[in-house]
Formats: C-alpha cells, structure tokens, sequence
C-alpha cells in the first residue's frame, strides 16, 4: 500500500487530487525533449513507429474490403481533425477562462470501425498478431496483396486461435470487432464499469463476453490468466503491450499531415497543446510519445482524469508506477467516464511518460456532461461523456495558478499562446445508440 501521507508532505498539490477536487497538477519530473531522447528510444525507436505504419499500410486493402466505410481512405483508419471556434467562445462564457489561440478537435470518437481511439492501437495489435501467425505458418509474405487475408480459408486458419482482452468497453469493441472480422475466436473480459450497450454490441458480433462485478484491473488479471494458460490464445494488454502502444503512435504522423494541410506550424512560435483524456494511460501515452518524436518541445502534452480516478496522475507524481492505486488515497475509482475508469496505471506507460508529460488536469463527472451539451449545442457534434474530459485541458490551462506558472516557465507568454494551437482530443462515441446518446444530452450532475 503506498505510503499517502509521505507523498502528500512532498507534493502539495496532490492534497488537492487526494481531496477530489478539480485541478492542475504539473509534472515535476518534465525534461526537455533532447534530456530525453537516447533513452526512449531504446524502449520504443522512430524506426519502430515507421514499422507500425508500414504494416497498417500493408493491411489497408484487407480493411478496405472487410470494412467498407474505410474504402473512401483506402483502408486507412484515420479521424478527422476539426475547428471548433463555437466551443471555444463558449468554453471561454460558461467557464469565465481564457482558451487562446485556435482550439481543435480530434474526432477519434468517430474513427471507422471501432468508434474510439482505441481503433488505433486495439487494431493495430490484432493486426499484428494475424500477419505473424501467417507469416510463421507461410500462408502470407509482406509482399502479397492483404486483401487475400478476407477469405474463407484464411478465416479458418484464424478461427484455431483465441484473442482475449481486458476492458471497460472501448478497447474490447476495438479488439473483439477487428478480430471477429479476421476469424479469431474472441474473448473479452469486462469490468463492472463498461456500459450494457458495448457488452450487447461485441455479443452481436459474435465475441464472446465475460462480466466481472469488479473493476478493470480484475478483468485484465483473469483475462491474463485464462489466456496465458491457453498456448492457442493471444493476451492483448493495455497495461503493457508495447504493439498496443505503437499503434497510438502513428496519430502523430498522421495529425502532422493534417496540420500541415491546414497550414498550421507547430514551431517555437506556434506552439502545439494536447488534452489527451487517461484511463490506464495506453492511448494517451502512445499518442503523446508520438508527437515528442516529431515536436519535442514544441508540443506539450497533458493528459485529463476524472477526479475520482486520476491513477496515471498518481502513478507518475509519486514513482511508484503500476503500484499507485487511487483507492490508497481516499479516492473512489468511480465515474461516469466508463473508458477511463482504472484505478491503477500501466507501468510501462507511467514509466515512458515521466519526463515527457506536461501535466494534468482532473475534471470532475458534472463537467463531462456539461461540456458534452456544449460541444452538440455550438458544433453540432456529440461524443460520449469519458471524451469531454479533453475539454477539462483548454479551459484550464489558464484556469489555475500552477498551470500559469507552466506557461511562464515555458515561454508561453500572452503573444505565444495567441498563436498557440490547442487540441481536444475525443477519444470515443461514434458507436453509442441514439437512445443513450438521446440520455446523456438529458443528464445532469
């Protein structure tokens, strides 16, 4: 059990996080990106992200052909990035903050198939896994045309091994639905928080669905365990997977495209802010490893938590990585955000992340719901509540002493910011019924 009392003498400000409060906390072990860049690289290197994006490449005409609504993008799942100047004006009214510069969203609540972020790594693993299981069994070279993987044979060869998964929802749609589709038997091992609605989804698609009336880190535990004692049976790990990882850090490439097509520069003058919501931190930590190795310091990074469960905010303040469990620190591990209820962090993540994460900010349930009507009411657009915590990130940048004092410290000054390009990254919706879309518009906390 971590020793609560010794980290709260060191770091003021997470009385506040233990308290449950909403607020900034600013990483103290942040570094300069080049203080950095020897060791990340030997744990996950640019050739290595060249590779997961080789491989997608290679994948796209199976995806296209499986998948129809990648076909306009040639198999590429990709999200759009969008303005949202309403939402800004009226973060900037309801909040009474400043949101300077320009405010972006990344709709990876809308990307095709799995409707989440973790579309990236979730599917990317699964894809990874078949094209070894193919290669070794000399079914397929990198040379053929992947499209031949869409087959009745292929899908038996598949249908010999399992791919098991734990998860409060999102990762488990992700996994199940990509691996169905290749022919894999699927099991995914769900947690007390995930909604009905996903468990319902992945059963239609065949996967198979095991509830646990426990939290997401009973469910990866088993899930690991019945999978490890099955030599036919892959474990997709969130909380270690370096594929899974890898996956989340071809966004970065992909958002660079984007920028520039849209003629923004992200340069020491025209810096770039990131609001990545955290749960176990897998999608959030790729995604901003990613875009260090291209920005560096150009780019900061800070990563949302629901106040109830900031576990990857504790696993990084106090070094104690996988160990830290928001439970030790008076805290509940309950909220509305199903996709970020985790009560403790990946190590490997916590660990990648020490001296590259800018900070965070903690949201508290009421504000998810808030923000969510905000965004359908000025854009139009609605994504589901574990999402709005990106939005926690622009309205609080300014909003609190400890993140002024970052913005300071960073040179970014009120000339700076004007130029700044902020991004809310949406992490997941696209897939949520009408009828429970139609409820979170109505709910109030």
């Amino acid at each position: 059990m971590t020793d609560v009392s010794m980290f709260l003498r060191r770091d003021p400000a997470l009385a506040r996080v233990a308290a449950g409060e909403e607020t900034a906390w600013i990483n103290p072990h942040y570094l300069p990106f080049a203080a950095t860049d020897g060791l990340c690289q030997l744990v996950v290197s640019d050739g290595d992200i060249a590779g997961a994006e080789a491989r997608l490449a290679r994948f796209a005409p199976f995806i296209a052909r499986r998948f129809p609504e990648t076909a306009g993008s040639g198999g590429i799942i990709e999200s759009p990035l969008r303005p949202i100047p309403g939402m800004q004006r009226r973060l900037e009214q309801a909040y009474g903050c400043a949101v300077p510069g320009r405010l972006l969203l990344k709709l990876d609540s809308h990307l095709p198939i799995a409707g989440s972020v973790k579309a990236r790594g979730g599917i990317y693993e699964v894809l990874k896994h078949a094209e070894d299981l193919a290669i070794a069994a000399g079914k397929l070279t990198i040379e053929d045309d992947y499209a031949r993987l869409d087959s009745d044979e292929m899908r038996s060869f598949f249908s010999r091994y399992t791919v098991q998964v734990g998860s409060t929802g999102n990762l488990g749609l992700s996994i199940g639905i990509a691996s169905a589709a290749l022919g894999f038997h699927v099991i995914v091992h769900m947690s007390a928080d995930a909604k009905q609605w996903k468990k319902d989804l992945l059963r239609a698609k065949g996967v198979e669905v095991i509830e646990y009336a426990d939290d997401y880190s009973r469910a990866v535990a088993e899930g690991r365990r019945q999978s490890d004692a099955d030599p036919m049976s892959h474990f997709v790990d969130d909380e270690r997977s370096v594929d899974l990882f890898l996956g989340y850090a071809v966004a970065a490439g992909r958002l660079k495209a984007q920028l520039d097509k849209m003629d923004i520069p992200v340069d020491g003058g025209h810096p770039l802010i990131v609001y990545l919501p955290a749960g176990v931190g897998g999608a959030p930590g790729g995604v901003a490893y990613g875009l260090k190795r291209l920005f560096g310091d150009d780019v900061h990074c800070f990563f949302t938590e629901p106040v109830q469960c900031p576990s990857v905010l504790l696993g990084v303040a106090t070094q104690t990585f996988e160990r830290a469990n928001v439970r030790d620190f008076g805290l509940t591990g309950a909220t509305e955000a199903d996709g970020l209820a985790c009560a403790s962090p990946s190590g490997f993540v916590t660990r990648m992340m020490t001296c590259l994460l800018s900070g965070e900010f903690t949201v508290a349930d009421g504000r998810l719901y808030d923000d969510l009507r905000l965004l359908y009411e000025t854009e139009g657009i609605q994504i589901e509540p574990s999402a709005c915590a990106a939005f926690a990130g622009p309205r609080g940048l300014l909003g609190y002493e400890a993140s002024r004092d970052y913005c300071r410290t960073h040179g970014l000054d009120e000339k700076t910011l004007a130029n700044a390009t902020q991004i809310a990254w949406a992490t997941g919706g696209s897939l949520v019924p009408e009828a429970i879309r139609r409820a979170y518009l109505q709910t109030h906390i």
